[in-house]
């Protein structure tokens, strides 16, 4: 397919996830044949110096330092919003109705109220052929993928059970500073809005059942940390002397629930950053009445699968290495065996993003996708400060 006019894209934020996207920006035309060529044109942060080095590190041909401004460059296609959860509302509702695609980070916004903002605009501009995408990138996965397709293919029979996680431990040591995804108004949640978004995305995707209610508890471990600090990754280590300054952490530290899906299977999902010892467990497996599928990012590249049609005496769970050019976006890169990354996640998310503007379809998963998901984190919000009282979708 040949490439035609080009996507000008301006990305807002270029910290952890805009160097992700910035990297799948440029590296998706490069392996895979798009229908328009993303152009890295224009990077915005507030702060001038450092939003220069970091488009002269990550590609981006030129600068802004207000969203607003970028936004209004007739240059610029498409905005890629990176940026924490108390700006996603504002600067896709203002990128949407000037005409630009969105793409916006997970989860969604902070509020029901706001999701349900973006996704009647995202609606309202759909109609005039501008689109909008959350980015829930994990769905990109090849494993996780193709557990979505052997679903479809009724390899499972009827889904009874999924059971998901999403454990990571950068907040074990109590003295890691505070930073802005443990303020709840920048963030709007902990554990539960940065991972729980994530599997519950992802076990509707592989399932297509949607949540319909649910019991939740939400537990904050450590109550204050360290004002000030290293940043190391995700965490780092704060100034931990007696007379050091500390702040309230305002979110959760841990988010468990039980739940309830459309096509009658039950659910237990877990988020927590306080895991000692896993670095990025998100793990999804789905029971059915033929078989099973068992997913862990910390092994990508694989995918659990259990036949129940099988003679019981060699009957058990096959390892199915995720790397063959049959399987989903995996053609397109490295010879059988030769594993991918969590980058490569984002770049498929670039792909079929591009293809679906191209053809004026709707991408997903949509903003009403994201403000369903939104819902779910609300009710466990609700539930939890209710007794884990049983709340409704």
């Amino acid at each position: 397919m040949e490439t035609n006019r080009p996507l000008r894209v301006g990305m807002v934020g270029y910290s952890f996830m805009g160097a992700a996207h910035s990297h799948a920006w440029r590296t998706a035309p490069k392996f895979f044949d798009l229908p328009l060529q993303p152009e890295l044109a224009v990077l915005a942060g507030r702060n001038e110096p450092a939003v220069k080095r970091a488009a002269r590190k990550m590609g981006w041909t030129e600068t802004e330092t207000d969203w607003r401004t970028l936004i209004e460059r007739d240059d610029v296609d498409l905005i890629d919003i990176c940026t924490p959860g108390n700006t996603h509302a504002e600067i896709a509702i203002a990128a949407l109705k000037a005409g630009k695609h969105v793409l916006c980070e997970k989860p969604l916004a902070n509020s029901v109220e706001e999701a349900e903002q973006m996704a009647t605009v995202a609606e309202e501009a759909a109609g005039s052929g501008v689109f909008a995408m959350c980015g829930f990138s994990y769905r990109r996965t090849p494993a996780l993928a193709l557990a979505r397709r052997l679903v479809q293919q009724g390899k499972l029979g009827t889904i009874r059970h999924i059971r998901a996680q999403y454990l990571q431990d950068w907040l074990s040591d109590e003295n890691v500073p505070l930073t802005w995804r443990l303020d709840k108004e920048k963030s709007g949640s902990g554990s539960l809005g940065d991972l729980g978004a994530h599997i519950v995305d992802a076990a509707q995707f592989v399932t297509n059942q949607k949540i319909t209610g649910l019991s939740a508890v939400l537990e904050t471990f450590v109550k204050e940390r360290p004002a000030a600090g290293d940043l190391v990754g995700l965490g780092g280590q704060g100034d931990a002397a007696p007379d050091a300054a500390r702040g309230p952490v305002t979110v959760d530290d841990a988010a468990l629930f039980t739940a309830r899906f459309d096509g009658g299977s039950v659910g237990v999902f877990e988020a927590t950053r306080f895991a000692l010892g896993r670095k990025n467990a998100m793990r999804l497996e789905v029971n059915g009445s033929g078989g099973s599928v068992c997913f862990d990012f910390e092994d990508m590249n694989v995918l659990q699968f259990f036949d129940g049609t099988e003679n019981t005496e060699s009957a058990g769970f096959r390892r199915i290495i995720v790397t063959e050019p049959e399987h989903p976006y995996v053609g397109n890169w490295w010879p059988a065996g030769h594993g991918l990354g969590y980058e490569h996640s984002f770049t498929h998310q670039v792909v079929d993003l591009v293809r679906a503007i191209a053809a004026a379809q709707q991408p997903e998963p949509s903003f009403s996708d994201a403000l369903q998901v939104q819902r779910v984190l609300n009710a466990a919000k609700l539930s939890s400060s209710a007794g884990s009282n049983w709340q409704p979708v």
